[in-house]
């Protein structure tokens, strides 16, 4: 006769909600990872630092907290060609809502691709790549043992840029960090060395993902702490573009006619003449 299955661990969770995180306490206060959030919280932190918190459990110092807000401005480009921004104009013009929207651009970010989830690996080649520096190995050798050639040209991941040389960004955010008082870590001074001989020998520089892994790897944040903190960081530049499409002529944004569809589907067949 076969055994019942031990199903106590779900029967204890039938009905019920368990949360570490925090929760309400009617009557008494509500929790934030062991703060109290209208005592301890609203009035005392910024929204980043909040935000922050709810991402990885560690109340970060509000000068880390600035510095993500920075690099937040840096992705909410008003842009309708970037790829996110474009759903938030195809969403105006079809008369959706902001908030629908929104959530619609920033998932559209959530790529291995491209995206907050690239940092996963930006952070994880940076770290990786320190250790193997210390361990003595030279930039040179990291450089040509880090990523395939394309067209001459080491694919690294946190490095190049699409369409641009170089990326205007992180002249902005070397400015927020020297104003916030951060100084070069061990991982940003490889980073950039590593730009060095990029720049010398591919005319390759550094991008933002580059940048962000190393700044935050030099933070003592985790690789997935840190996509948790951007997992929103486009939301801005989404809306903006959502807004501009909102109140003008429905289906105005990108219109296209019929022969602009390449069809490769079934050839047109006749219909066959019942009458």
């Amino acid at each position: 006769m076969k055994s019942k299955p031990d199903t106590s661990f779900w029967d204890q969770r039938r009905g019920k909600i368990f949360s570490s995180k925090g929760g309400w306490k009617v009557g008494e206060a509500v929790y934030c990872h062991g703060y109290s959030m209208m005592d301890d919280l609203v009035g005392q932190v910024t929204y980043m630092q909040l935000y922050m918190l709810n991402a990885t459990g560690t109340l970060p110092a509000k000068s880390l907290a600035d510095w993500v807000e920075a690099a937040y401005i840096c992705m909410s480009y008003p842009d309708s060609r970037i790829w996110c921004n474009q759903i938030g104009a195809l969403s105006g013009s079809c008369g959706t809502t902001t908030v629908a929207a929104t959530c619609a651009g920033t998932l559209a970010m959530d790529s291995y691709v491209y995206g907050a989830k690239t940092l996963v690996d930006g952070v994880g080649f940076i770290q990786r790549t320190l250790k193997e520096y210390e361990a003595g190995k030279a930039v040179v050798d990291i450089v040509n043992s880090s990523g395939r050639f394309r067209q001459g040209k080491p694919q690294i991941i946190g490095y190049s840029r699409p369409i641009a040389n170089g990326d205007e960004r992180i002249e902005a955010l070397e400015r927020t960090r020297t104003q916030l008082g951060f100084n070069i870590g061990k991982h940003l001074e490889l980073a950039f060395q590593i730009e060095k001989h990029l720049l010398e020998n591919f005319n390759e520089r550094i991008n933002l993902n580059g940048y962000i892994s190393a700044f935050l790897s030099d933070q003592d944040l985790e690789a997935e702490n840190i996509y948790r903190i951007f997992s929103t960081f486009v939301a801005s530049g989404v809306t903006a573009c959502f807004v501009d499409t909102k109140d003008k002529v429905p289906g105005s944004f990108l219109p296209q006619r019929c022969d602009d569809i390449e069809y490769q589907g079934t050839a047109p067949r006749e219909v066959p003449d019942k009458s």
